[in-house]
C-alpha cells in the first residue's frame, strides 16, 4: 500500500510542478517530502498491523494452525515449479452430481415427519478419469444413494454416468461414462508406497462445478488413521495443500503429475479446511477398482494379527516383556488359521516391517495390507527374542460381515470356535463397531439364532437382515464359554 500511496503522489506533484516556475520547485519539494513523511507515519501508527500481532489472535481453536506464507510462495523460492503437473492433471479432473429422484409422501404422518421430500442434486464432489475410455474415481459417499449420476468435464461437456462398484470402508467408487468413443485425458497412477513426507503435491478437485481448481502443498504423514477409536482402520496420506467442500474425490498428484491419492475427507471445527486434508493412497485404491473391474467386488486379504504400537505399550509392560525396542508393531494375537498363524507368527513377536514398508502402528500395516489380494506372499520382518528373523506370509481372505445396525461384525465360525463354546452351528463376533458394543466385551462369542433362525454362516446374517424391517426389534442369541444360550433383544 506504501508504494501505491507513493507512485500517486509523485505523479500528481510531477503534473502540478510542470506548471510552476523554477522559483517554486525547491520549497513544494520540501512541502512534499513533510507531506509524505507525515502521512507514512500516520499510516504505520494508525493502520498498519505490527506483524507480531497477528500471530497472537487469542481464544482460536488449537486445531487451527498458525498463518505462514502460502506454500505458493515458499514453492517458487525453492524453485518447485507446478505448472507442468497441473497442466497435466487439470482435464483429468471432473464435476461429479449426486442426482435423486423426488418422492412424494405416501401417508400424511410420513409428511409431517418429513419423508418423501428427496429430490434434485443432493450432493456433488470431483472425480479423477484414470483411463482414455471413461473410467473414473470418486468418492462413495460422492454418488451414495444416486438414481443418476452426471459427469460435467473441465471443458464442459457433460454425461450420465454408470456405477460400477464401491468400498464403503475406503470411500471409493467406480464409475464410468460412454464418450461414443472419443479418448479422454486421465491422470495416470503413480506408487503411493513411494511418496515422501515432505515432498511437494498437488490437490486438483473440482468444486461446484466451476471447472478444476488447484492448491498447492506437501505430504504431512502417510498411514493416518483419523480416528482410531471407530474400528475402521485407515491408512491416509496427510496433506496440508487447501481441500474444501467439494473437492472429494478429486486428485492428490506429484509434481511429474502422478496420482498418489484421492482426496477423501478433512479434519475442522467449522466445516471448512483449516489445514488438515486426508487422501486414500493411490495403491490403495487402483487395487479396489482393478478388484471390482476384474472380480465384480473388492477381494480382501488379511495378515491375521491384533495388537497395538510398541510405544503404545504401557513402561511396565514393555519392562515386563523384556521389549528391546522402541519401534514396530506388538503382536498381542493371532487369528485363528489365518496366514499368519500357518506361517508361524507368534503372540510377541514385534513386527518391524512388511516388504519395505516400515510398520509401527496398525494403520502402517493396514494400509499396506490393504493394496494386496488373497493368497499374495508378504516378506514379514519381526524382532523376536531380540532377533530379527523374516516370516513369508500368504495372505488369506477376509470373510467378514458388518451389522451396522448392532455395531458389530462378524465371520464364519471355525471348528475350533464351536467346540470353545459348546455349540453345533454359528458365527463368531469379529469385532465391535461402536464406542458402545466396545463397551460388552463380546469378541469372540458365537452367535447360534437371530429372530429364532438358524445362524450357520454369514450369508445366513446377509439373507436375515437383506429381508428385515429396519425398524423392528432384533433378536440375538449368543452361546457363552459354558455352552449356555443368552438371548437379548436390540431395539431401535
Amino acid at each position: 500500500m506504501n508504494s501505491v500511496y507513493t507512485k500517486i503522489l509523485n505523479l500528481t506533484l510531477y503534473n502540478h510542478l510542470m506548471k510552476m516556475t523554477m522559483k517554486k520547485i525547491a520549497s513544494l519539494l520540501s512541502v512534499a517530502v513533510l507531506a509524505g513523511v507525515i502521512t507514512l507515519g500516520a499510516y504505520k501508527l494508525f493502520i498498519e498491523v505490527p506483524a507480531s500481532t497477528t500471530n497472537n489472535v487469542q481464544n482460536q481453536p488449537s486445531s487451527i494452525p498458525v498463518y505462514t506464507p502460502t506454500t505458493y510462495a515458499a514453492a517458487a523460492n525453492s524453485g518447485i515449479d507446478f505448472t507442468d503437473a497441473a497442466e497435466r492433471t487439470v482435464n483429468g479432473v471432473v464435476h461429479v452430481s449426486n442426482k435423486q429422484e423426488y418422492r412424494q409422501p405416501r401417508n400424511m404422518m410420513e409428511f409431517l415427519r418429513g419423508g418423501g421430500q428427496r429430490g434434485g442434486i443432493v450432493g456433488a464432489g470431483s472425480g479423477v478419469i484414470i483411463s482414455p475410455d471413461g473410467f473414473i474415481i470418486t468418492n462413495n459417499h460422492v454418488i451414495d444413494g444416486a438414481s443418476e449420476i452426471e459427469v460435467a468435464l473441465n471443458d464442459n461437456r457433460k454425461y450420465t454416468a454408470q456405477l460400477i462398484g464401491t468400498d464403503e470402508k475406503a470411500d471409493i467408487a467406480l464409475i464410468k461414462i460412454d464418450t461414443g468413443g472419443d479418448e479422454l485425458p486421465y491422470i495416470p497412477f503413480g506408487d503411493s508406497d513411494n511418496a515422501k513426507v515432505g515432498e511437494w503435491v498437488l490437490a486438483v478437485g473440482n468444486p461446484f462445478n466451476l471447472t478444476s481448481t488447484v492448491t498447492a502443498g506437501i505430504i504431512s504423514a502417510k498411514a493416518r488413521d483419523i480416528d482410531e477409536n471407530d474400528a475402521n482402520y485407515q491408512s491416509f496420506i496427510q496433506t496440508d495443500a487447501a481441500i474444501n467442500p467439494g473437492n472429494s474425490g478429486g486428485a492428490l498428484v506429484n509434481t511429474y503429475g502422478e496420482l498418489l491419492g484421492i482426496n477423501t475427507a478433512i479434519t475442522s471445527q467449522t466445516g471448512s479446511y483449516v489445514g488438515y486434508a486426508f487422501a486414500v493412497p493411490s495403491n490403495n485404491a487402483r487395487k479396489i477398482v482393478e478388484d471390482i473391474m476384474q472380480y465384480g467386488s473388492v477381494q480382501k486379504g488379511i495378515l491375521g494379527v491384533r495388537g497395538t504400537s510398541v510405544k503404545s505399550l504401557r513402561p511396565q509392560d514393555v519392562e515386563e516383556l523384556e521389549i528391546s525396542t522402541t519401534e514396530g508393531f506388538y503382536v498381542g494375537g493371532v487369528e485363528y488359521e489365518s496366514g499368519a498363524e500357518k506361517a508361524g507368527i507368534q503372540n510377541g513377536d514385534i513386527i518391524k516391517r512388511i516388504d519395505n514398508i516400515e510398520i509401527n502402528k496398525f494403520s502402517d500395516l493396514s494400509g499396506y495390507i490393504s493394496s494386496k489380494r488373497p493368497d499374495d506372499v508378504v516378506q514379514v520382518y519381526v524382532l523376536r527374542d531380540n532377533k530379527e528373523i523374516t516370516v513369508p506370509v500368504t495372505l488369506s481372505k477376509s470373510v467378514t460381515y458388518d451389522i451396522n445396525r448392532l455395531g458389530i461384525q462378524v465371520k464364519n465360525a471355525s471348528a475350533k470356535d464351536l467346540k470353545k463354546y459348546k455349540a453345533k452351528h454359528g458365527v463368531v463376533i469379529n469385532n465391535t463397531l461402536t464406542p458402545e458394543m466396545r463397551r460388552y466385551n463380546i469378541e469372540g462369542l458365537v452367535i447360534s439364532e437371530i429372530d429364532d433362525q438358524k445362524v450357520s454362516d454369514i450369508e445366513d446374517v446377509k439373507r436375515i437382515f437383506k429381508n428385515k424391517n429396519p425398524n423392528e426389534p432384533v433378536s440375538i442369541v449368543f452361546v457363552d464359554q459354558n455352552g449356555e444360550r443368552n438371548r437379548f433383544i436390540f431395539e431401535n
